[in-house]
């Protein structure tokens, strides 16, 4: 009979499927680069470098949840069956598409073509089976809602910012439908969680930055299915993940309290997205304010990232990741 003692945390059955945010957070930031690169007219290899490195990083981590899934498949199981890790699982086709975005004009177009289907239809898979669970489960509470909820919403709407590019217009809109309808539904459920239950768990508080999410990669989206052209929705959708950002930041106090664990990746790929919709906004509109805002989150990603693998690594070598729960 197998026991558990200190000394056999950190094994490979422990390795969470959370880990996949890791890459949501570096491909996050290689593609607010690539933009600001394309607006301000940089001519750096600081994207190109960011993308081999988030794709290497991606590599390793599915490598690594493939052989556990080989040698561990029960605690895979476990974890697919947990209310609130079973969102996590979309991440790792969420974490191929945004590889797809990064490495834009990098790669071959078939290649891009090739990776963005598979990532396209594991995600539609994904969605369904979360959705499927969440309509005839039997175990999931109001306290069980969190805003990692969002994940498998918020990767549906990321698929046309890689696909119309591709030339797939329907297909981007058919997901975009997907992604926008139950964005709203969700948030409604959430909002309902925050105001009237008890607070999201401390450990989890970093997620609540997902909520800038939906809107600002909405927005990314909307833009990139109007061929760039700035209206009104997609106005609507800017300002809305703008001012999600303010509503988190002036709760600072909260965030700083939290002691580091894998859910601080949840501050990157949402700041990584209200960078790159504001840097759209800057191309389109310009001005200071625009200028101002896209400098100040750009630096605050890049800190907040380097941050984060600095705090990962040294998570890792003090054995307080990969532990069982």
């Amino acid at each position: 009979m197998e026991t558990t003692t200190p000394a056999a945390h950190g094994r490979l059955e422990y390795f969470p499927i959370s880990f996949f945010s890791v890459v949501m957070g570096l491909a996050g930031l290689t593609i607010a680069y690539k933009k600001v690169e394309q607006v301000w007219h940089w001519q750096t290899l600081v994207s190109p470098v960011l993308c081999a490195f988030a794709a290497a990083v991606y590599l390793v981590i599915a490598f690594t949840y493939l052989t556990k899934l080989t040698r561990h498949s029960h605690h895979v199981v476990d974890e697919f069956r947990h209310p609130i890790r079973l969102s996590f699982f979309p991440t790792i086709s969420i974490g191929l598409l945004l590889l797809v975005i990064a490495a834009e004009g990098l790669v071959p177009h078939v290649m891009l073509q090739s990776l963005w289907f598979l990532g396209s239809s594991v995600q539609l898979i994904f969605t369904l089976i979360v959705l499927s669970a969440w309509i005839h489960h039997e175990k999931f509470q109001i306290h069980h809602s969190n805003p990692a909820w969002f994940i498998p919403i918020v990767g549906n709407i990321l698929v046309p910012v890689a696909g119309v590019p591709l030339g797939y217009m329907e297909i981007s809109w058919f997901f975009f439908s997907i992604g926008i309808l139950f964005w709203i539904v969700l948030l409604s459920i959430l909002m309902n969680r925050f105001f009237f239950h008890n607070p999201v768990p401390t450990k989890l508080l970093p997620t609540l930055f997902i909520l800038i999410a939906p809107p600002a990669v909405g927005f990314v989206a909307w833009m990139r299915l109007h061929k760039g052209v700035l209206d009104d929705p997609g106005r609507i959708l800017y300002y809305a993940a703008l001012f999600t950002t303010l509503l988190l930041f002036f709760q600072w106090k909260q965030f700083v309290k939290v002691k580091f664990a894998l859910p601080w990746w949840a501050y990157s790929f949402p700041t990584a997205a209200i960078t790159i919709a504001s840097t759209i906004m800057l191309e389109k509109i310009g001005g200071v304010f625009f200028a101002t805002l896209v400098t100040f989150l750009l630096v605050f990603l890049t800190s907040l990232v380097v941050l984060l693998i600095v705090k990962t690594i040294q998570a890792i070598a003090k054995g307080e990741i990969c532990e069982p729960e």
